[in-house]
């Protein structure tokens, strides 16, 4: 079987799957429900194209790596065969622990389990099904490889993940303005003393990136619209976990069903395998068909959210740079009790308030600039921009969101 296909990406063009391995991988099961979970979440509610899937992304990065290790090789860095294809699976690899609707859900339908810990676990499994192939992988991924270049290119405030979805999300949403030169950054991208440096010529291109990075969050990320969207789908997870903990039957698949009826954690994934293939059958059409179900179920809270996310009737959103006042959030619940008929217990889960932060840049994991005379710069030293050091600095805005049919 001829396994060199090649996938036409509408964000670089023909992509070369390189290998054999790399094909197996991604033929496998484990990576294939990526194409079942959205990139962005619910932020489809506020851009319509932003369909694209973990899928699309996974694939674009490890082309992205590819280009680089590649330009990388051009200037003299020594790079095998093996680093190569090591170092693509790890970023083809990356994201594959994510679950149903990416970050939306990540704290909720599994408590304290990041999605980074499940990536490593499902590349320890598939590196057990290919015989070991993918040791040097692992070692990449977790930072324990010599060549500490290799892992920040994975994982790092200037990685192929971050340049992969920045231009990805840009097209997908059609916000412009968070456009960023991936080309000309690749080949800025240099390894001196086996740690990944940006030429000096190529520091416009790095605040770019940074400012680009920044305007994102707000405009997508963090956008109003997808926070209220989001904090509706945690509190309707919320409330199924907790009519399944109280014996509540629920119609559901049996994956989901297996994380509503319990909370895990990262040891119980360790002891059991199994946790780990249920966990690999979840994605995005698990809950949009629970809710299928649940807007019919007696539970009334459980049904509302489940029909106003069906439909995109969203709370209403108030962000904020002062705090969201205890005497606020006395009134929203006394006002959701009075308008619903529910108890005040309850009305937790028809209202949402915390906190959003957008942190662009983190000095302490900083961007180094080769200068032309040798000496490595942090980026917000090297920049005569003043708002490089600015957006260093985290940006946190308070939120508030209810039924719009509830009054203050």
């Amino acid at each position: 079987m001829n396994k060199k296909k090649i996938i036409n990406d509408p964000v670089y063009g023909f992509i070369t799957i390189p290998s054999e391995l790399v094909f197996d991988i991604i033929s496998h099961p484990y990576f294939q429900r990526l194409r079942h979970i959205k990139q962005l979440g619910l932020t489809e509610f506020v851009y319509p194209a932003a369909h694209h899937s973990r899928f699309q992304h996974a694939l674009g990065a490890m082309h992205l790596m590819g280009k680089v290790l590649d330009t990388l090789r051009s200037k003299g860095a020594e790079i095998s065969a093996q680093e190569y294809e090591a170092a693509q699976l790890a970023v083809l690899l990356h994201d594959i622990g994510h679950g149903p609707f990416s970050h939306a859900l990540e704290y909720d339908l599994l408590r304290g389990v990041k999605h980074e810990s499940l990536s490593y676990l499902f590349m320890e499994s598939l590196n057990e099904t290919f015989n070991g192939a993918l040791d040097l992988t692992l070692k990449i991924f977790r930072n324990s490889y010599e060549r500490k270049f290799f892992h920040q290119l994975v994982s790092s405030q200037l990685d192929i993940d971050r340049l992969d979805y920045l231009k990805r999300d840009c097209f997908f949403t059609g916000v412009h303005e968070g456009n960023i030169g991936v080309e000309r950054i690749t080949a800025m991208l240099h390894v001196h003393h086996d740690t990944l440096v940006v030429e000096e010529k190529g520091i416009l291109n790095i605040e770019n990136f940074l400012n680009a990075r920044r305007f994102m969050y707000w405009q997508v990320y963090l956008h109003k619209v997808s926070v209220s969207a989001e904090r509706m789908l945690v509190n309707t997870i919320r409330r199924a976990q907790t009519l399944m903990h109280a014996g509540e039957t629920l119609h559901a698949s049996e994956a989901l069903t297996k994380f509503l009826k319990r909370d895990f954690s990262l040891s119980d994934f360790q002891e059991d395998v199994t946790l780990l293939r249920s966990f690999g059958q979840l994605d995005d059409n698990d809950i949009w068909g629970a809710m299928k179900c649940w807007r019919n179920h007696p539970d009334e809270i459980l049904s509302m959210l489940s029909e106003m996310l069906l439909t995109r009737n969203l709370f209403q959103i108030r962000l904020s740079q002062e705090p969201i006042g205890k005497s606020t959030i006395e009134k929203i619940r006394e006002a959701i009790a009075k308008e619903y008929k529910t108890l005040r217990a309850e009305t937790s889960y028809l209202y949402s308030y915390g906190t959003v932060t957008n942190e662009a840049y983190t000095e302490g994991q900083q961007i180094s600039i080769l200068m032309k005379s040798g000496e490595l710069l942090d980026i917000a030293h090297a920049s005569d921009l003043p708002n490089i050091k600015a957006i260093s600095k985290i940006v946190k805005k308070n939120y508030l969101c209810w039924p719009k049919n509830v009054s203050l």
